[in-house]
């Protein structure tokens, strides 16, 4: 059955528009965008009233962890896809840190046919930049390439040789894969629990420093500039990070970077309040930090918001701080998050929406990202002004470990598309 969908603003977020359009959808695909009110209702036609909402290009989160296969307790493809739905995220790029890692095509394969069968979010896989990423020898780019990973990264821990990185660098280019870096000076975040200063020196816990990013942040921009091999920096944290990104991006170097929302929304306060559900790595950082994060999503320093969506089961986050795991999910919290960044400001909806889709898509090298005439119909239903509570009875993620649940927000997604099937209705 056609779909029209009316009375809602497109946000084209290459345009800068919002405006009142009315989108015919038929087998999968975009076949009219036409100002409100030109599609008349017809016998077979089933209407979706957007009034008062944003129709936007379906979500892309190019940073999660679905946990499966082997920690199926966490999450599952089929459970991450439910939440990544439910969030207004239409695909997700999951990182390699399984059980066994995602450093081989029969690995590769394994998640693509779990996607299939769960039929909610698109999964592309990233796969390892190492074996076992264990920062010790390459993986076959090629071969995974051709099995269906769409970058590589050994996200959760760094690629801590310069020459083996600056090979994988060079193999990624290639082999057209997008380079991911978790950039983590292992030797000055050993021990660490949470951002190194005031609030850690005041709970007793051993500190991450901001320079233990910062350093691996400045190599890669350095092998960048070396390999020509452009490189995406993983989950921005610090106000170093940020000036170093600004000035690759000012020498015109294939350089671009994401940040999460907890950390342009959380300092490091919130672990006197949140404990183990605010511990995260990189951690939560100085208020100063914070800022600067923002300010650098609004200059368009950092191109993406991802969530690092990383799930854990109860008992392995509410125990002492020092022994709790990090990571926090993220796939059902990040739209009202982000759109507290357009309320404040610093972002316009055309922005958000690039951050959250266009530029993830662009960057992995994968359809989506606008929604355009002919187009696939993957689609986000958001009323932006919609006030609710995070209420963890309604996650559908296997996990809740989020210092989120509980908090009033507003912007609240109430359909999710995919190929022109509703996945997702509120």
């Amino acid at each position: 059955m056609a779909i029209w969908i009316t009375g809602g603003r497109v946000v084209d977020p290459l345009k800068e528009t919002m405006e009142l359009t009315d989108l015919l959808i038929d087998r999968g695909k975009i076949i009219r965008m036409v100002p409100a009110g030109h599609i008349a209702q017809e016998p077979g036609l089933e209407r979706i009233d957007a009034t008062g909402c944003w129709v936007i290009p379906g979500l892309i989160d190019m940073h999660v962890h679905l946990r499966e296969p082997g920690q199926e307790y966490k999450e599952t493809i089929a459970t991450g896809g439910m939440a990544a739905v439910s969030g207004g995220f239409t695909a997700v790029a999951c990182m390699p840190n399984t059980n066994p890692v995602n450093d081989n095509p029969s690995v590769t394969t394994f998640i693509l046919e779990k996607a299939r069968d769960a039929n909610l979010a698109r999964v592309f896989p990233i796969a390892a930049i190492t074996r076992g990423s264990r920062g010790e020898s390459l993986t076959d780019f090629a071969e995974l390439r051709n099995a269906g990973a769409v970058a590589v990264s050994d996200d959760g821990r760094p690629v801590s040789d310069p020459d083996l990185m600056k090979s994988a660098m060079e193999s990624a280019r290639r082999n057209g894969l997008a380079i991911i870096s978790h950039c983590e000076n292992v030797i000055l975040s050993a021990g660490g629990v949470m951002h190194q200063g005031s609030v850690s020196a005041a709970l007793g816990y051993r500190g991450i420093p901001a320079r233990a990013e910062e350093d691996m942040v400045a190599r890669e921009i350095t092998l960048s500039r070396r390999t020509g091999c452009p490189v995406h920096i993983a989950h921005v944290s610090t106000a170093g990070s940020v000036r170093l990104i600004k000035q690759a991006k000012e020498d015109n170097l294939p350089v671009t970077a994401e940040t999460a929302p907890h950390y342009f929304t959380l300092d490091h306060t919130a672990v006197m309040e949140y404990s183990g559900r605010a511990k995260m790595n990189p951690p939560l950082r100085r208020p100063e930090d914070v800022q600067a994060v923002r300010e650098a999503l609004s200059a368009d320093v950092i191109d993406v918001i991802a969530t690092d969506h990383a799930p854990h089961a109860d008992w392995e986050k509410e125990i002492e701080f020092e022994r709790a795991l990090f990571g926090i999910t993220g796939l059902e919290t990040a739209l009202p998050l982000v759109l507290e960044l357009v309320r404040k400001g610093y972002l316009t909806p055309s922005q958000a929406v690039r951050k959250l889709s266009h530029n993830p898509a662009n960057i992995l090298g994968l359809e989506g990202g606008g929604l355009m005439e002919g187009g696939t119909a993957d689609i986000t239903i958001v009323d932006p002004e919609r006030e609710y509570v995070l209420m963890k009875e309604e996650v559908q993620s296997k996990s809740r470990n989020s210092p989120f649940l509980g908090r009033t927000v507003k912007g609240r997604n109430l359909i999710t598309m995919i190929g022109g099937r509703v996945v997702w209705k509120k």
